[in-house]
């Protein structure tokens, strides 16, 4: 008896047992995903527009047969005719209403390769009839082996991010950075300049609103703070002057500071060329930062704050590239970011042509299609899209110098006011 209890053990964990998937209907996407069905960590619901399909992805790390079947909820009596796409072949299966969430089964697929694959669900209802409300992508069969889904309701492709080594004991006054949108669906932020107390970029805020946007955190609690109002005054990151257009203001829920951005619609694949300086003041820092205007074709100030309990020039360079909403988290976003150059005190300007790669908590385990590289003799980043790609976290690249020192003449930048 014995003997049997441990041969049927070292069977349960032996390669080929393997467990079927449960993907949750949470993790899913609309397509198109601004409208019609609501996904949220409870799951799908009002899944009524027959244009509308449900999207789930995963990478197939083994070829073969794949067995797939949904989980949804349909009310009593009512029927629902359904379509499963998966890598280029469709299986339609009706399901039935009941009390209890029905198990609708599409047979097996064929995985033909290991890589992302996307599972599209969709209706073949009239408008107006029920599709019914997914709880569950239900996957088994051998091309399961060690395949990957994110089972994580938070949507968001993870950020991702570029740190700059500079000279320890450099006095950096100057930062210059580019940053040229590939691909950049709603809820895009690029981040050009960034530093030990703010960033300084461009993002996409809706269907017709593009943003420049330049921000300083507080000082002490408000590193942290949700809040500004339980800030401390003194601590407060105090606008000293923007330029014209721009809207100044303060910002919360990520550490608080004062903020600022321009409306304007910049494009894709136009390189934005943004400058930021640094001044310090006693025991604070002024920190301004301007951008060159794509039409009136010249620099133009966003805004300059005074940080408090600083005094410190710039430092911990770096640029990111986040999607900040979640809902077209399964959309690629992509940037090339350069030349980058720093400017000392003693007026020397020096390029920079190496940076590290970091990601957020999602690119730990959730999501693994976040990468950067080189391309035309910049820095890019990429995340989303659930296409092929992996950059380890801290790992270097170096891209070749451009030697195209920044044409500005410091002394005629745009003051505040």
């Amino acid at each position: 008896m014995k003997n049997a209890i441990v041969l049927a053990l070292a069977f349960a964990l032996t390669p080929s047992a393997r467990a079927e998937l449960r993907i949750p209907a949470s993790t899913a996407y609309g397509d198109p995903w601004d409208h019609g069905a609501k996904i949220s960590k409870d799951g799908i619901a009002d899944w009524k527009d027959p244009a509308q399909k449900i999207l789930w992805f995963g990478e197939i790390k083994a070829a073969g047969k794949l067995d797939a079947s949904i989980v949804l909820r349909l009310p009593a009596g009512k029927s629902s005719k359904l379509r499963l796409t998966v890598a280029g072949q469709t299986h339609d299966e009706e399901a039935k209403g009941n009390a209890a969430p029905a198990m609708v089964s599409f047979g097996s697929f064929t995985i033909a390769k290991p890589g992302y694959v996307r599972f599209e669900l969709s209706s073949a209802n009239s408008a107006g009839k029920p599709n019914g409300d997914p709880d569950t992508l239900v996957l088994d069969g051998p091309a399961t082996a060690d395949a990957h889904f994110n089972t994580d309701p938070r949507r968001n492709a993870s950020s991702v991010h570029l740190f700059y080594p500079v000279p320890k004991d450099a006095a950096v006054e100057w930062f210059y950075n580019e940053v040229t949108a590939v691909e950049d669906p709603l809820a895009t932020y690029y981040m050009a300049c960034g530093f030990a107390r703010g960033y300084f970029g461009m993002q996409v805020n809706s269907a017709t609103e593009r943003r420049i946007i330049f921000s300083v955190w507080d000082a002490a609690s408000g590193q942290s703070a949700k809040d500004r109002s339980t800030v401390a005054e003194e601590n407060h990151a105090q606008l000293l002057g923007k330029g014209p257009g721009v809207v100044g203001g303060v910002f919360g829920n990520e550490g608080t500071g004062g903020h600022s951005h321009l409306v304007y619609p910049w494009k894709t694949g136009e390189a934005q060329k943004f400058l930021l300086g640094a001044k310090a003041d006693g025991a604070n820092t002024i920190y301004t930062g301007w951008w060159f205007h794509p039409g009136e074709k010249k620099w133009m100030l966003i805004a300059s704050f005074r940080a408090p309990k600083d005094g410190k020039l710039l430092r911990g360079l770096y640029s990111f590239s986040e999607d900040f909403n979640g809902a077209n988290g399964h959309l690629r976003r992509k940037a090339l970011y350069g030349p980058q150059w720093i400017r000392t005190a003693d007026g020397k300007w020096s390029e920079i042509t190496e940076a590290s790669f970091s990601h957020d908590g999602t690119g730990k385990a959730a999501r693994f299609d976040r990468f950067m590289g080189v391309e035309g003799g910049r820095f890019f980043l990429s995340q989303g899209g659930f296409v092929p790609g992996f950059t380890k976290f801290g790992e270097k690249f170096t891209r070749l110098a451009s030697k195209s020192l920044p044409q500005i003449d410091l002394s005629k930048l745009p003051q505040g006011r």
